[in-house]
């Protein structure tokens, strides 16, 4: 095009250009355009688009500044790439100078403008003047409808955008995308109840929508409805993407579904889904907290590209395994391919020196997360080396640690602490800790068993007296009972502390009894004859 100076002709150039953004090779669409000598509005509105496209914002805003000195005017598609652009950059006033733009230029009154800027507003946290140019909308379609929602969403005001959402439903303008973010924001609140209505009241649900409800279930919790919904929707002939089966395989591994896990990691196999940095990272995750390591390795040496959540899901398991060499290993090999850690990796770490009791390599890592990689240590970490010092029986340092924290400890810290002195009879530290968890969490009866045994182990039942008399005065008791589960064909029973509502509950309570009365006829007597 060059050698025949078709690049001269707007039509081919803004083709070739769009065609090279597409292909996310933006050095093409920039030769292109640098070889035209008189651009026109479109081809200056295909380069902004593909600069923002290919996430070169800033070349973007610098392509429409010399469209505007080169007068050229804008049209009605310059704006929307250029509003992303500075929503990319972060650029309030730049954003507010292109809103004086749309004035000048006269298309205020443009829906597809219009909702690109209400979309600016919302995105840089001003959703009130997004609120504004909305109700000045002269007209209005369903994707701005949807826009504010999604802006109230954003900032978790679910009233506001309930009052839009049912005016969009009377005006029959509703779409897939209104209720899918409606149930998204639901669920961000933990409203679970609201976003299962929802659900059930969409007049045609798409596959967004079945993998917002399956987030849902999953960042409430609930993972053994987040697969019920899942096999809802195989059912329905609703195709997941690759989106919805890593949320799935993580609702797996939290309910230790290994059977259930193995199935949708044949299934993914056989549908030719590619196994991406994400399936790949979650199928890593599920097999080692499942007890499969093997497994999980073998995903993780065939994944062709590997990113930091593979790296960190894989060291997570090693370490959790309590294989610290291996984790420590995978994190040295990790450096050498310059893969660069975040506080995650390092929780990880950490946590493989806590298990192995290596405290010299945890002291070594944890000075390496901020002098090499200048990561700040979070609570997170703290709490890891307060475990490491406090079960070496280090409990002095792991106090002055403690202390010198720029970040308030949380009861999991005080809770390590109060660990180790229980493991290293240190009464004098375990009454600081104690004190420090009455405040943070008075209601756990845990912290309050645990002192109360070190006091009887050396016999001083004054002060058990005194700390139960404590409990009962504040009305502690156990009431989270704990639970388990187990997997039998492809179902999960879940079990908690005096729960009767498994369907077979009477039935396993009668085999219980008859099991304990066969172990009382089975009990170990000696044999008298040989002491006469």
């Amino acid at each position: 095009m060059i050698k025949t100076n078709t690049i001269q002709d707007s039509f081919f150039t803004n083709q070739l250009i769009t065609t090279s953004s597409s292909l996310s090779r933006l050095n093409h669409a920039a030769l292109a355009f640098s070889h035209i000598q008189n651009p026109n509005a479109f081809v200056y509105n295909a380069m902004i688009k593909a600069s923002v496209h290919c996430g070169h914002p800033f070349q973007g805003l610098l392509c429409f500044i010399n469209m505007l000195r080169n007068r050229v005017f804008p049209t009605s598609y310059t704006y929307p790439s250029l509003i992303k652009a500075c929503v990319s950059v972060s650029v309030m006033g730049f954003g507010e100078g292109v809103h004086g733009r749309v004035w000048e230029t006269g298309f205020d009154s443009h829906v597809y403008v219009q909702t690109a800027l209400i979309d600016l507003y919302s995105k840089l946290g001003r959703v009130g003047d997004g609120r504004k140019v909305f109700d000045e909308m002269p007209e209005r379609d369903g994707f701005a409808w949807t826009t504010m929602v999604a802006s109230d969403v954003r900032v978790g005001d679910m009233s506001s955008a309930r009052v839009l959402f049912d005016e969009m439903l009377e005006r029959c303008i509703a779409n897939a995308a209104t209720w899918n973010t409606m149930i998204d924001g639901y669920a961000r609140l933990g409203d679970v109840e609201s976003a299962e209505i929802l659900f059930d009241q969409m007049p045609a649900r798409d596959l967004i929508s079945w993998t917002a409800m399956i987030n849902c279930y999953c960042q409430n919790k609930r993972f053994g409805e987040a697969l019920a919904v899942f096999d809802e929707m195989r059912i329905n002939g609703v195709s997941p993407d690759a989106v919805t089966m890593s949320t799935v395989v993580s609702a797996c591994a939290h309910l230790g579904a290994l059977d259930l896990g193995k199935e949708i990691h044949y299934y993914v196999m056989r549908n030719g889904f590619d196994l991406d940095v994400y399936i790949g990272s979650a199928l890593i995750d599920m097999y080692a907290k499942c007890g499969a390591l093997d497994r999980a390795l073998v995903v993780f040496f065939n994944l062709r590209e590997k990113n930091l959540f593979c790296w960190n899901s894989v060291i997570e398991g090693l370490a959790a395994h309590g294989d610290a060499e291996k984790a420590l290993a995978m994190f040295s090999k990790m450096e050498r391919e310059k893969i660069e850690p975040n506080g995650v990796t390092f929780v990880s770490v950490l946590s493989a020196c806590t298990h192995a009791g290596l405290v010299e390599e945890g002291r070594r890592r944890f000075s390496s997360m901020t002098q090499d990689y200048s990561i700040s240590p979070g609570v997170e970490h703290y709490g890891c080396m307060v475990d490491l010092l406090s079960r070496a029986g280090l409990l002095d340092n792991a106090l002055e640690l403690i202390k010198s924290m720029k970040l308030k400890p949380n009861s999991v810290i005080w809770g390590a602490l109060l660990g180790g002195c229980k493991l290293h009879k240190n009464l004098e530290i375990a009454k600081i800790s104690v004190n420090e968890l009455m405040v943070l969490k008075p209601d756990n009866s845990g912290h309050y068993n645990l002192i109360v045994n070190m006091y009887a182990d050396v016999n001083r039942w004054g002060e058990v007296a005194d700390v139960r008399a404590i409990m009962k005065q504040l009305g502690v008791e156990k009431t989270s009972p704990g639970s388990s589960w187990i997997e039998i064909k492809r179902k999960i029973h879940t079990f908690a502390a005096s729960d009767k509502s498994h369907a077979a509950s009477g039935e396993i309570h009668s085999f219980l009894a008859e099991l304990y009365g066969q172990m009382k006829l089975d009990v170990y007597l000696p044999e008298l004859a040989s002491t006469l």
